[in-house]
């Protein structure tokens, strides 16, 4: 580090050595491309002044790469979902106040950035709030998801029931079926329904033009909780997830609803599966998904690429005999081609499938992970996000066409930021014969003169890969402590074919935990390891594995588990979505594969995280791993070796920028004390 005056504040090397600079880096998310093929937006989400949320603002991004970033949005409320009209102006939610109206409630209305520039102004809102635009390329047909009390029949009837639950603070809600709660949300009483319109002239011309919006699905019900949607070109169909309810729960399938009349009709609805993210072809004939084959006790789900017919459903498989699963399509114009990001390997490369002769050939050749793809009008040119451990989310520009290339970035608003360390490459032979493979980020300096201390950090999931920056588990800032972080794919990972998969099904203590252990063996065998000081933490699913590594062996000096899977039996039905786990977790597996039967074996000192408005794993999960834990290794003084980190308002995620500061003063606090040696020492705002 360079020698300071007292007028230079001493800087960090990174922004990942002091935890301040870390969550105020800017975050980019989100890609949306001008009819025109000539304008670039994206998001970046900063902090705000008062250091406790984050803002986002609407940048423009020169897709030619010849221009700097320049920014569009400004508000305190920020913004977000923008849509482009055929004319070039912007659509776009925020609930920044209008100054139009005066509005009690601050529920995001839509706002238009006009074409030519100038202020932006309100041109739709509901009482619930707008979201979710999408925008007809060429009619300009706008659909907006609003959620709407069951008993509303128009905006008065809304607005007055809102009014009344407000004024006489009622917050109950009476549940009809299941289910009751989403991720971080309780379901009702009001609920999503799908709105359309055009921006229409107003009355004289010092009326400012507006979208008037109609109620497509005044008897959706739950029908649309989450849904993902589209609208054909013409504007005159929409594409929508339509949940179909069936014994204890539901099953996604797809609807088609006639814009003008509110007509629907079921496009693709199967018992046996579920689809997911529809797009319209350019002519409106048909629709790309992803069928997801349901899974049962004994054999995964599969997802297969799928384009249905409009006219009568006939549907066709693009990927059937493609051992991958695609993302969320996205058509070239010609309509001759899908371009999606898939898992591969550590990586989510892109791929593009050609509808006339069933090829799939893969578009980048490159370590990223791709997403937000859209195509240049002309087709020659794809736009998207490219993110990995070596970079937070960026534009970037490649060719639609071309073959196994490298992407190109353009001028970003956020720049990437320096690292404290290296990323390589690791794998290992598991017992079964089966490759197992991880990223492993290392300090700078770690040497076979000064080995790093090993974290082994496990995902969540449990389909998912360790393949894309995250802002939550960031391994860089562990790094900066000094630590080598392992990320591991083990069985049960996405982006090494099903049987990678099928390997942990109903299995979670099995081919997952022996995998772990296969790849720290490699890890701590590198000389730059030591593999006499070792931790391993998750979230998640990967909070389950911290606790079934917890239970199963005492090789590591600490655990950190996060909204963590404790005891099966009771986990399964009180999740937010108990249907989908029974289908998945029999009564055997639960029992065979529940790390509490293990508590009497922990010897090892855990830190237990969790949300108490976490509602896919309960906060009961960790009430109980906490008390079981505690109990046993409590000493008649009170002291004892674990310790319980507990945010009542948080969810799954730790969001917001000071929590998620505690969170990682915490962790490290706690590795340092168990792993390092050194004194425990509470962080100060926790005193």
């Amino acid at each position: 580090m360079t020698q300071t005056t007292p007028e230079t504040p001493d800087l960090p090397p990174t922004p990942f050595h002091d935890l301040d600079a870390y969550v105020a880096l800017p975050r980019t998310g989100g890609l949306a491309l001008s009819p025109d093929g000539r304008r670039l937006v994206t998001a970046v989400s900063t902090l705000s002044p008062d250091s406790t949320k984050y803002v986002t603002a609407l940048w423009e991004v020169d897709p030619a790469g010849e221009r700097p970033a320049r920014r569009l949005t400004r508000s305190a409320k920020g913004e977000s979902g923008a849509a482009f009209l055929p004319d070039g102006s912007l659509l776009f939610g925020s609930g920044r106040p209008d100054p139009s109206a005066k509005d009690d409630d601050e529920v995001p209305l839509l706002w238009l950035l006009p074409a030519e520039g100038g202020e932006a102004r309100v041109v739709a809102k509901r009482p619930g709030g707008v979201g979710g635009v999408v925008v007809a390329r060429e009619s300009g047909t706008v659909v907006v998801a609003s959620s709407t009390f069951p008993s509303s029949t128009d905006t008065e009837s809304e607005e007055k029931r809102r009014k009344e639950r407000k004024e006489k603070k009622v917050a109950a809600i009476l549940h009809e079926r299941y289910p009751v709660r989403y991720w971080d949300h309780d379901l009702g009483p009001d609920a999503p329904r799908l709105f359309a319109g055009v921006l229409g002239d107003g009355e004289s011309p010092l009326d400012d033009p507006r979208v008037e919006l109609r109620d497509l699905t005044p008897d959706a019900g739950r029908s649309l909780d989450s849904a993902a949607y589209d609208v054909s070109a013409d504007g005159s169909t929409v594409v929508t997830v339509w949940n179909v309810p069936e014994r204890g729960g539901f099953r996604q399938s797809l609807a088609l609803i006639d814009v003008a009349t509110g007509e629907r009709r079921l496009l693709a609805d199967d018992a046996d599966f579920d689809f997911e993210a529809p797009k319209f072809a350019p002519d409106g004939v048909s629709v790309a998904a992803v069928k997801g084959r349901r899974s049962t006790p004994d054999e995964p789900v599969d997802q297969e690429l799928v384009v249905i017919t409009v006219a009568d459903g006939a549907t066709r498989s693009l990927t059937a005999d493609w051992d991958r699963w695609p993302g969320v399509p996205v058509w070239t114009p010609d309509g001759a081609a899908i371009l999606f990001a898939s898992d591969d390997d550590g990586r989510s490369p892109i791929f593009r499938a050609d509808l006339a002769s069933g090829e799939i050939t893969r578009i980048t050749a490159d370590d990223y992970a791709y997403s937000d793809l859209v195509v240049s009008p002309d087709g020659q040119t794809l736009y998207a996000l490219r993110t990995s451990y070596l970079e937070p989310p960026r534009p970037v520009r490649l060719s639609a066409t071309a073959a196994r290339q490298d992407s190109q970035p353009l001028p970003a608003p956020a720049p990437v930021p320096a690292l404290p360390g290296t990323l390589t490459e690791l794998d290992t032979t598991a017992a079964d014969g089966v490759r197992v493979r991880a990223w492993l980020a290392l300090p700078d300096g770690a040497s076979a003169t000064s080995p790093a201390p090993l974290l082994l950090w496990i995902h969540g999931g449990p389909l998912g890969s360790w393949n894309a920056w995250s802002w939550r588990w960031n391994p860089w800032l562990a790094v900066a402590q000094g630590y080598a972080v392992l990320l591991p794919d083990p069985a049960l990972s996405t982006g090494y074919g099903l049987d990678f998969i099928r390997r942990g099904w109903g299995a979670w203590g099995k081919a997952p935990f022996t995998d772990l252990m296969a790849i720290t063996d490699a890890a701590v065998a590198r000389d730059d390891v030591d593999d006499t000081r070792t931790a391993a933490m998750g979230g998640s699913f990967g909070g389950y594995m911290a606790n079934w590594v917890a239970g199963n062996t005492d090789r590591f000096d600490a655990i950190v588990t996060h909204a963590s899977l404790w005891a099966l039996d009771q986990f399964g039905p009180t999740t937010d979505a108990a249907f989908y786990w029974v289908k998945e977790m029999s009564a055997e597996m639960a029992a065979a594969n529940s790390p509490h039967n293990h508590v009497d074996s922990i010897t090892t000192p855990m830190l237990v995280i969790h949300g108490d408005r976490d509602y896919r794993v309960p906060i009961g999960e960790a009430l109980r791993l906490w008390f079981e834990i505690a109990s046993r290794a409590q000493g008649e003084d009170g002291e004892m070796p674990h310790k319980f980190l507990y945010y009542p308002d948080e969810n799954h995620w730790i969001l917001t920028p000071q929590h998620a500061k505690v969170w990682y003063q915490t962790v490290f606090a706690f590795l340092a004390h168990n792993v390092l040696g050194k004194d425990w020492e509470t962080p100060a705002i926790l005193t």
